[in-house]
């Protein structure tokens, strides 16, 4: 397996079947939770945009050599889409100087709100991935992460505010 095909399978997890986006956004976790406990939301942050920029370059080159230009396969979106979706629990734990885990109901939120974006791709999210080429491949999971982001930093206002401390 070559650089490119490493960095787009996300080392492999996008060869899983079915449902390899799934796949990819699932073990995108703990790779999140172990970035968080060694750097905290600075180093989520750093490693979310590595993965933008590496993950754009290494799409693009797997890409160019297939007819297929959004290829199942292809999960380093998933990875990248899931950590926007994670940094406002990331965030809320670095400022709060909480565990992480602690937040555990952000953490499935953060889950389910990137995969229901990702998949019925409303509005935004589905222009973007209609844009084809590696813009379409990446950015769609962008915005699908802005949007579970948000969503999450929602129920957690809701949660905290409405539910009591």
């Amino acid at each position: 397996m070559n650089l490119t095909r490493l960095i787009t399978t996300f080392c492999g997890v996008g060869l899983l079947r079915p449902a390899p986006g799934t796949w990819g956004a699932l073990a995108a976790l703990p790779v999140a939770w172990a970035l968080h406990v060694l750097g905290g939301f600075p180093l989520m942050v750093a490693a979310t945009a590595l993965v933008a920029v590496l993950g754009t370059w290494a799409t693009e080159q797997e890409i160019a050599k297939r007819d297929d230009k959004d290829p199942p396969e292809i999960v380093i979106d998933e990875v990248l889409g899931q950590w926007i979706a994670l940094s406002p629990v990331s965030a809320g734990a670095w400022f709060a100087g909480a565990n992480v885990l602690a937040l555990w109901p952000g953490w499935i939120a953060a889950f389910v709100l990137f995969r229901l974006f990702d998949i019925l791709k409303p509005g935004p999210v589905g222009r973007a991935d209609r844009m084809g080429g590696v813009r379409g491949v990446m950015l769609d999971d962008v915005i699908a992460g802005i949007f579970a982001a948000l969503g999450v930093a929602a129920l957690a206002a809701l949660s905290h505010g409405v539910m009591g401390r």
